[in-house]
């Protein structure tokens, strides 16, 4: 069991070592990862893997708040960063409360805000009252119905200028990490080299500070849809449904129960 990071030292390994990150939504799973990664996201994204929505939008912050607690119950030596779910910082000071809420009623170390310059008053306002603020640019998923669907960023000069802008205003507002989705590689690579605080990828190919998965994806659980950033590094999927179909033969063959599963 590794070491629970902290702020400090996640942003001594920039440029030393790779950061991990994993989501999570329950204690179950959570206290498997737990020690296994650097850090655990509590996802809005657990809206569609978990809730089956379509997006993320409908996630409100007492879903939230409830998966972030059952996290954190669960992982006891892992840094936690919980998601600020859509409609929940639209200005500074209804952000500042929406935070506060996480440190109160859960214990997430450290909450994560989607948005570049536009967020920036809010980044620092949260910041300034003791909140850890964790940025998220490039794709983000709460605005894909503005911009009309999920669109890589970096393919040209003025989303370039945009991303590396974006970027560069989380870090000065005081944030101490960002996470930068669905963006070119050498876009991404300018952007850790651009900043002091670690950068961590999805999409974003490997010139970054560390990389964040979903673990539905990862482990193979979540078989519609396979994204090109992921990697499946198991067939969660296919052992699950190969075991309850074990289960549904023994049960129905008389062969479960054993003699070893009887008082």
């Amino acid at each position: 069991m590794r070491k629970k990071q902290t702020i400090s030292s996640l942003q001594r390994l920039k440029g030393v070592e790779k950061l991990s990150m994993i989501t999570a939504y329950d204690s179950l799973f959570a206290k498997i990862f737990d020690g296994e990664v650097d850090l655990i996201l509590v996802g809005d994204s657990l809206n569609m893997s978990f809730r089956g929505e379509n997006d993320t939008l409908s996630a409100d912050i007492g879903v939230m708040l409830y998966h972030t607690k059952a996290v954190c119950n669960g992982a006891k030596n892992t840094f936690i960063v919980a998601d600020m779910p859509f409609g929940t910082y639209t200005n500074r000071e209804e952000a500042l409360q929406n935070a506060i809420r996480f440190y109160r009623e859960t214990g997430a170390d450290s909450v994560k805000i989607e948005g570049g310059v536009e967020r920036e008053e809010t980044i620092r306002h949260l910041v300034e009252n003791g909140i850890a603020v964790v940025g998220h640019i490039g794709l983000m998923p709460q605005s894909f119905r503005s911009e009309g669907g999920y669109f890589v960023k970096g393919k040209d000069e003025e989303s370039r200028e945009k991303v590396l802008q974006d970027a560069l205003a989380v870090e000065r507002a005081g944030a101490f990490m960002v996470v930068v989705e669905g963006v070119k590689e050498d876009l991404a690579r300018e952007i850790t080299e651009s900043i002091s605080i670690p950068v961590i990828g999805i999409g974003a190919g490997k010139f970054v500070d560390g990389q964040v998965l979903v673990w539905s994806d990862m482990l193979g659980f979540f078989e519609e849809f396979k994204p090109k950033f992921v990697k499946r590094y198991m067939s969660g999927g296919s052992a699950v449904r190969e075991a309850v179909q074990n289960y549904n033969r023994e049960v129905k063959s008389g062969e479960f129960p054993e003699e070893e599963n009887i008082y």
